[in-house]
């Protein structure tokens, strides 16, 4: 609050500062053109051509220095307001600059206080605006990328299907690959729909209480297929939580941590769920005996399109964590991540009860 108080006393110095610089800025040209057109007065009646002053002559000579005046206070006035209107000249360049697509125009601060930070504004808004279609255009490559490589995959794999010398396991190793193809397109084109829809969207509607603990048993019973697959042990600690939030959007959460446990364990590994609370909060552990990450990769693990590992690229898109970090910012949660290489992985999710 005083912090506030501060700032709003600031301003207010400020905006009288600027006006009595303008009022300052008036007077002089006031007085400097009735100096001046004062002075040629004089000098012209020293020299005779100006008639003497008289009662009936007063108002002719009063006319001619109130003309003389304002020509001299409109030539100060435009050279004066040259001068300060000149940065706002620029501002109005670059903003042209702006709305043509060029984001990189930095505008020289200068001129009145008003101005000054007029241009610092313009500059922080640039640079947002610069960073943001930075990120926009790597988004748009890296989905174009994506999205490209099963399809190139599927429709190569589809040509070969086409040859008559193909044997029956040919065939049906060719039509596994190109059903695992379309479903990572699946997977990339609906994590691409929810982030998008997420990031649109400033908090979560339609919050209702359900059991946390039951929703996470599900989401391990539809993974029951890839943990037989490697053989993995299971060890599920949850304690009963009754959690008030989307319970639709809060799936993707728990899905994509623990495949990721999945896919970056050994076969014969072991993953460990955790479910605690203490009445003001719940807090979800989800660990993997895996290949874990480095100080590097955990730094960008929530980027978009991000993989640590590039060698499992075909394995995912590199959304899925960039969702997790999404839905736990909307429910006012934490996550964090505590991993070293070849040490496996920890996922901490904290989230409020209320």
């Amino acid at each position: 609050m005083n912090d506030k108080y501060q700032n709003i006393k600031k301003d207010s110095k400020r905006r009288l500062t600027t006006l009595l610089l303008l009022v300052l800025f008036v007077f002089v040209i006031l007085f400097v053109s009735i100096v001046i057109s004062g002075g040629i007065s004089y000098f012209l009646l020293k020299i005779s051509i100006l008639p003497p002053v008289s009662v009936n002559r007063f108002p002719l000579t009063l006319l001619f220095m109130i003309l003389v005046s304002l020509i001299i206070g409109t030539l100060l006035a435009i050279i004066g307001g040259d001068y300060f209107l000149r940065p706002l000249r620029r501002l109005i360049a670059a903003t042209k600059e702006v709305a043509a697509g060029n984001f990189d125009v930095n505008v020289e601060v200068g001129g009145s206080s008003e101005i000054s930070r007029l241009a610092i504004s313009f500059n922080e808004m640039t640079k947002e605006l610069s960073s943001v279609e930075t990120l926009r255009n790597d988004f748009v490559n890296n989905i174009s990328h994506e999205f490209k490589t099963p399809i190139v995959s599927i429709r190569g794999f589809a040509r070969r299907l086409k040859k008559n010398t193909l044997t029956e396991q040919q065939r049906n190793e060719y039509l596994d690959i190109i059903i695992k193809e379309t479903e990572r397109l699946t997977r990339l084109s609906s994590n691409v729909l929810l982030l998008s829809k997420l990031e649109s969207t400033d908090k979560i509607v339609e919050k209702a209480a359900y059991p946390l603990d039951e929703q996470i048993r599900r989401c391990i019973l539809l993974l029951e297929p890839q943990l037989q697959k490697k053989q993995m042990e299971l060890d599920v600690s949850l304690e009963s939580v009754q959690f008030t939030g989307n319970e639709e959007i809060m799936q993707p959460l728990w899905i994509n941590l623990l495949e990721n446990a999945i896919k970056y364990s050994p076969e014969g590994g072991n993953i460990k769920v955790e479910l605690r609370s203490d009445g003001k909060k719940t807090v979800v552990s989800i660990a993997d005996s895996g290949i874990g990450m480095d100080d590097e990769v955990k730094k960008h693990v929530f980027d978009k399109f991000y993989q640590g590992d590039p060698s499992r690229g075909a394995e995912g898109n590199g959304l899925g964590l960039s969702l997790v970090q999404r839905i736990v910012d909307l429910c006012s949660g934490n996550i964090s991540v505590d991993s070293a290489s070849g040490e496996g992985t920890r996922f901490i999710v904290s989230l409020p009860l209320n």
